[in-house]
């Protein structure tokens, strides 16, 4: 059994923002696994589903981001889930807008969501890491005004395909392990090597 976590904040405001990507992934997550519907609990919404003979639960915490602790370790202990099957979806500031990483352990790098639910898990859950870049140059605000605002037009046409991908790369998680769909998907491809021109060919003397 996994624990799929996605974190967001509650409420109509706050659905399109950045820093509610976690809650995206795990709505297409839960989606693919025909799951049953949401329902209250733990402090947040949950829902149970199958993907690839794998149960899963889905958890959505409802205590804004700061508390997110405090769901997750309900569902934590009532579903009796070490915290190695627990993967924590969420918006990650230092990578790229689409990129999705997968790591397993570490810090919180300043995401309060991961810092709350390490104050009562400890580090050595898995997280799957949603790329929405930094601030662009000119923005006016702090990261805070940041996260919690929306992904901008070209951001919008494409945020469909990094959702996917998210859902892609947990059934790799199912199918083959966190640590070989960690070796596998965090790979970038090489660029191709550029062939070798050949050697001038001496002119006529």
């Amino acid at each position: 059994m996994l624990l799929l976590v996605g974190l967001g904040n509650p409420g109509r405001e706050y659905a399109s923002h950045r820093h509610n990507v976690g809650f995206m992934a795990v709505d297409e997550l839960a989606r693919r696994a025909k799951a049953d519907a949401f329902r209250e609990k733990f402090s947040g919404e949950y829902a149970k589903g199958e993907l690839l003979d794998e149960q899963l639960i889905f958890l959505k915490p409802m205590t804004y981001m700061n508390e997110s602790g405090r769901s997750v370790q309900a569902a934590m202990t009532f579903f009796k889930v070490p915290p190695k099957d627990v993967i924590v979806l969420h918006d990650e500031l230092d990578l790229p807008f689409g990129d999705v990483r997968l790591k397993m352990g570490g810090g919180h790098a300043g995401h309060n969501g991961l810092r709350s639910i390490m104050a009562v898990a400890g580090p050595d859950f898995g997280r799957l890491r949603l790329g929405i870049g930094r601030p662009p140059a000119g923005f006016r605000g702090e990261i805070a005004d940041y996260v919690l605002s929306g992904f901008d037009a070209v951001e919008r046409a494409t945020l469909p395909d990094v959702i996917k991908t998210a859902g892609d790369t947990v059934l790799d998680v199912i199918r083959r392990g966190f640590e070989a769909a960690m070796n596998a998907r965090n790979t970038r491809p090489k660029a191709p090597k550029k062939p070798k021109e050949p050697p001038p060919t001496p002119g006529n003397a």
